[in-house]
């Protein structure tokens, strides 16, 4: 499906260039285990509750306590989840994971949670999802500071002279480190187009924005786009991606995460910086899913 053009001789419109760029999937990402690294596809199908499969695990802190990811625990993204065979349903499927010294252990082993902490050099355990009325399982743990306002800008990478984000997004599960029944941080799809990372590479061309670093579900392709970050014009519409129609949300604040270093990316605080400069820190949009269907590399987005 390509997306729809209007005339030229159309009364201007400030969202003229949402139908005349034809704006492609380029990749498409899951992540079985919450933080850690994922799954790149050509097609993935995506339910009301997000890509099939997607954040289905996700590690317990069992020294302060709650669901944690890598804001708490950076050394989760060192690690990498594959499913070993066919996501059954949105349960959680075993899924193999893959240290940086090579070795390997499945969700399922007798040995996971030991052997996870030895490799994180923290205490946790491995939970699949629990239904959502399981409300102590999704409540946030301790915070590492008593002050709240340091607590935030170590969690969101953010210097002393810096405005903290924009956190209203997140109203909703002030209380729970997800909303209960996912392990997403808020809502189900995150988006985000190769021009926004190539916006902020000319930024700061000592960086390498990778997109890694960024753990979009879906990666788009607005080449034709003038708009630095192409994806913020979305915000408050309706979509269609292929067959699939998505409710764009809101900006998706950035925090300490695209900043660790891992695999071949080295840590990189200026990062944080220059995305804040940039654009408030925000790169990627939050999606709902109104309508799933599965989703190719090549589809086109339309409204």
């Amino acid at each position: 499906m390509r997306a729809r053009v209007k005339p030229s001789c159309v009364v201007a419109d400030p969202l003229l260039e949402l139908y005349t760029v034809t704006t492609t999937v380029s990749q498409l990402f899951r992540y079985p285990i919450k933080s850690m690294r994922g799954e790149a596809h050509a097609s993935l199908e995506i339910t009301e509750r997000g890509v099939r499969g997607d954040r289905v695990w996700a590690v317990r802190d069992e020294a302060r306590g709650g669901i944690r990811g890598a804001k708490k625990i950076p050394s989760l993204m060192t690690l990498s989840a594959r499913f070993c065979g066919a996501v059954d349903g949105e349960g959680a499927s075993p899924a193999v994971i893959a240290a940086p010294d090579g070795t390997f252990c499945e969700t399922g082993s007798v040995e996971i949670n030991s052997w996870l902490s030895a490799k994180l050099n923290h205490p946790v355990t491995l939970w699949p999802l629990l239904p959502a009325d399981a409300l102590d399982h999704y409540r946030r743990g301790a915070p590492d500071h008593d002050d709240l306002e340091t607590e935030l800008r170590q969690m969101f990478g953010r210097a002393p002279d810096e405005p903290l984000p924009d956190l209203s997004i997140f109203a909703e599960v002030i209380e729970f480190e997800s909303p209960p029944g996912t392990y997403f941080d808020a809502f189900p799809i995150l988006l985000l187009t190769q021009q926004s990372l190539d916006s902020m590479s000319r930024i700061r061309p000592q960086s390498y924005f990778h997109v890694d670093r960024f753990r979009p579900n879906i990666l788009l392709d607005a080449s034709g786009s003038d708009h630095p970050f192409p994806e913020t014009q979305w915000v408050g519409r309706r979509i269609q991606i292929g067959d699939v129609e998505l409710e764009v949300v809101g900006d998706c604040p950035r925090c300490s995460m695209i900043t660790h270093g891992f695999g071949k990316l080295p840590k990189d605080l200026g990062i944080m910086r220059s995305v804040v400069a940039a654009n408030g820190g925000n790169i990627g949009v939050y999606a709902k899913v109104v309508r799933g269907a599965v989703l190719n590399v090549g589809d086109a987005l339309g409204l």
